[in-house]
């Protein structure tokens, strides 16, 4: 299992919601509520990891078409780099959610469904190692939470 991977998945869908939400809890004494920690899981779950990603995938296609889809080849680059650029605006969507209310519902919909149909897309064949299977369940519990 990627490391790297692996403690991204964590700083993005616990450490930066919680910390996050704890931390405005206490300089600006915000009621500790689900909707404080839901602000900072859609800011930082569904917004900056699909950011990350997403700019990972627009410089870097081959290493997302290699690592994630095993593709050799440099036909699926201008795919995956597409890919990058949705997951660019979503992930976008989601950061800038944190300064601006009226969209996290936008946010959390479209980041949220996004996951999900990632999630069914790592159902539909077998997980080949352990990074596609923290990739679906992590996935998976994202879309829940969002």
């Amino acid at each position: 299992m990627s490391k790297p991977y692996l403690l991204s998945i964590l700083l993005t869908a616990l450490v930066i919601p919680i910390g996050g939400a704890l931390a405005e809890h206490l300089i600006n004494a915000a009621p500790w509520s689900a909707l404080l920690f839901s602000k900072w899981f859609i800011f930082s779950a569904g917004g900056l990891r699909l950011l990350i990603a997403g700019i990972k995938q627009t410089v870097d296609p081959a290493f997302t078409a290699k690592q994630v889809f095993h593709i050799q080849g440099s036909e699926s680059l201008p795919i995956v780099r597409e890919l990058g650029f949705a997951n660019v605006c979503m992930g976008a969507l989601g950061v800038l959610s944190i300064f601006a209310a009226q969209w996290r519902m936008a946010a959390a919909f479209t980041c949220g469904l996004y996951f999900l149909f990632a999630a069914l897309g790592h159902l539909t064949k077998k997980p080949a190692g352990p990074n596609e299977r923290l990739a679906l369940w992590s996935d998976v519990l994202i879309a829940a939470g969002l």
